[in-house]
């Protein structure tokens, strides 16, 4: 006997603004995890396409991304893992310089912001305040590694979930998820075609 999946199927789609493209998740929503496979393409700073899965474990904690990127002159892929012991790995190579992060940061990609928005529960009210995490960002279309840290703060409820606020140095947005944490709407960076 198999056991039976809880996950909510969602899809979405995003005009991604930088880039001058768009992307596509099919993702799969559970109670304390989700998987999820995308696609993207876009322009800018060349033209490229982006193929990803994503895995998190219980408390929407990254286990895995795999990318692979294509531009006109390179093939890009990372492989980028945490074990339960909180080490990361970069195709295999240790990364001790992420230990702390609990979740991956796809560059130009909306849906990575949804892991800390649904394991503190942003989307639903303000909580315990603004909420530091360090990422493990990866960019697009490099594929390069970095551990930036990022504060979410909860502003208000909106009319189909929450605005939140994501801060990393000088930049800063204020975004709009839905009830299921998924973006909406992300000032400089992405909106929502579907809903």
């Amino acid at each position: 006997m198999t056991e039976k999946s809880t996950a909510t199927p969602f899809v979405r789609t995003w005009e991604i603004l930088p880039s001058r493209g768009y992307e596509t998740a099919w993702i799969d929503l559970g109670e304390a995890n989700l998987s999820a496979r995308g696609r993207a393409v876009g322009l800018a700073p060349e033209p490229y396409w982006v193929a990803y899965e994503l895995e998190t474990g219980p408390g929407f904690v990254t286990r895995r991304m795999a990318v692979t990127i294509e531009t006109a002159t390179a093939v890009r892929t990372l492989d980028l893992r945490r074990d339960a012991d909180g080490r990361w790995t970069a195709d295999g190579r240790p990364r001790p310089e992420l230990a702390g992060a609990l979740d991956c940061d796809l560059g130009l990609s909306p849906l990575t912001n949804t892991m800390p928005v649904l394991r503190h529960g942003l989307h639903r009210g303000p909580g315990e305040g603004p909420r530091r995490f360090t990422m493990a960002w990866v960019s697009v279309p490099e594929l390069t590694v970095r551990s930036p840290v990022q504060t979410y703060t909860h502003l208000a409820r909106a009319e189909h979930g929450a605005r939140i606020r994501v801060e990393s140095g000088t930049f800063r947005s204020d975004l709009e998820v839905d009830g299921h944490g998924l973006v909406l709407d992300y000032p400089q960076l992405a909106t929502a075609l579907t809903r």
